[in-house]
């Protein structure tokens, strides 16, 4: 079966953008929000905010493509 990248549903914070990717990439979930918050100091928010909300619209939820 392909890997797919989907928002996670249950492993999120605000929209599952970081919880999705941490499971598509088989890392904790942690992690990728540290870098994330450290992206989001070192390019003073902007670019990251408009990056992360971009993700959320574009990246499909899990329980939407696959219910349970």
């Amino acid at each position: 079966m392909k890997k797919r990248l989907y928002r996670s549903q249950y492993n999120r914070k605000i929209a599952g953008v970081c919880g999705g990717l941490a499971e598509y990439f088989s890392i904790d979930a942690t992690i990728l929000r540290l870098v994330a918050v450290f992206l989001l100091i070192v390019t003073i928010g902007f670019p990251m905010v408009i990056a992360y909300v971009i993700a959320a619209v574009i990246i499909p939820n899990d329980e939407d493509v696959n219910p349970a």
